[in-house]
Formats: structure tokens, C-alpha cells, sequence
């Protein structure tokens, strides 16, 4: 199985900066698309503000990896299958759970 996780800092912190981005379309297009997008709005805004903290951890420095799932993740999994960004997700899940992939390909 291919280790997909970031190898640095920053492109973990370019995951979660996408991932953001990818929630706010989504959000924004179910604004326009939907006569009433309360129900998913409802679900979806609170990932959004997960996905911010995070990285707000990550600017201030308090942000620790943890073998353990981020607050979102339960959301995620839920609607894995209505998620375009679902993957992306479940990317950073890993990497927070795992750590950044450190592995020496070379030898």
C-alpha cells in the first residue's frame, strides 16, 4: 500500500488549507443550488470550524499529533459517500493519526 501521507510541515499544512477551501465550495454551491440548504449547512459548518482550529493550531503552535481521530472524522465517515472532498479528509485524519511519512524511500 502506497504512504500518501505529506512529508513535510507544510504540505500538511496545504492539505488542510485545501481541505478548507474544498468545504467552503461545497457549502457555497449548496447555498446557491439548494431552495434550503439548512440541514446541510448545519452539518457541514461545524467541519469547516474543525478544519479552521486546526489550523489556527498549526499557525500558533499548539497543534500535536495523536493517535487518535480529529473531531470531524465522525462527520466524515458518516458521509464519506456525499463528500467530494471526502479523501482529502480522511488524508489529514491520517496523517494527524500517524504522523507526517517520514519513511526513507531510498534505502
Amino acid at each position: 500500500m502506497v504512504n500518501m501521507r505529506p512529508k513535510t510541515a507544510e504540505a500538511y499544512v496545504h492539505l488542510i488549507d485545501q481541505a478548507i477551501i474544498e468545504v467552503d465550495e461545497f457549502m457555497a454551491c449548496l447555498e446557491f443550488d439548494m431552495e434550503d440548504p439548512g440541514d446541510q449547512l448545519r452539518i457541514l459548518q461545524p467541519l469547516l470550524q474543525s478544519l479552521r482550529d486546526l489550523r489556527q493550531s498549526m499557525r500558533d503552535g499548539s497543534y500535536i499529533f495523536e493517535q487518535k481521530d480529529l473531531p470531524f472524522m465522525e462527520v466524515a465517515n458518516r458521509l464519506s459517500t456525499q463528500l467530494p472532498f471526502s479523501h482529502l479528509l480522511a488524508l489529514i485524519n491520517e496523517t494527524h493519526r500517524n504522523g507526517l511519512n517520514t519513511d526513507d524511500a531510498e534505502g
